[in-house]
């Protein structure tokens, strides 16, 4: 499992455009992790799916409302990682309006959680293998902080807790 000191897993995730711009095609778009976090600091949060009532209830929302917050304290992206496609994530997008303020990433096969090793198996629930819920702080492609939640729970992922790690 992933920790504090770690460097990312170089995975590709996809994210969705919704328009044209900076050399972005419309659709999923790939998002290769290492080149994306390098020289940056990634308020980084995952979840076990899109429209899911935790995830977009209190999760993302948090994210959103905080986002100058975090800018504030030198974080410069915010992102949203979910067992998805891109096509989902990109509606999830628009349905909580993070434009601007969160990207929301699609690791559709799953392969960046099972490299991290923060899987939750909801099989049993009809969602087969998805990511634990929890955040971390990424500087530069380094694990600085890692915020992993117990099964069900929602306590210590959240924006707030992430803000303070960012802000310390």
């Amino acid at each position: 499992m992933i920790k504090v000191g770690d460097t990312l897993p170089s995975t590709t995730l996809m994210e969705y455009s919704e328009v044209e711009g900076e050399g972005c095609s419309i659709g999923p778009n790939p998002v290769e992790v290492a080149k994306a976090v390098a020289g940056k600091t990634i308020a980084l949060f995952a979840l076990p799916g899109a429209f899911t009532p935790t995830c977009s209830a209190k999760h993302v929302p948090g994210y959103v409302e905080s986002a100058d917050a975090f800018k504030a304290a030198g974080v410069d992206e915010i992102w949203c990682l979910s067992v998805n496609d891109a096509f989902v994530m990109g509606a999830w997008a628009r349905d909580q309006k993070v434009a601007g303020k969160v990207r929301m990433l699609a690791d559709g096969s799953a392969d960046f959680a099972k490299a991290t090793g923060l899987t939750l198996d909801l099989t049993g629930r009809g969602m087969g293998l998805r990511s634990n819920r929890y955040s971390m702080l990424v500087k530069d492609g380094k694990v600085q902080t890692l915020n992993i939640e117990a099964p069900g729970k929602f306590e210590v992922s959240d924006a707030q807790t992430l803000l303070s790690q960012a802000k310390g």
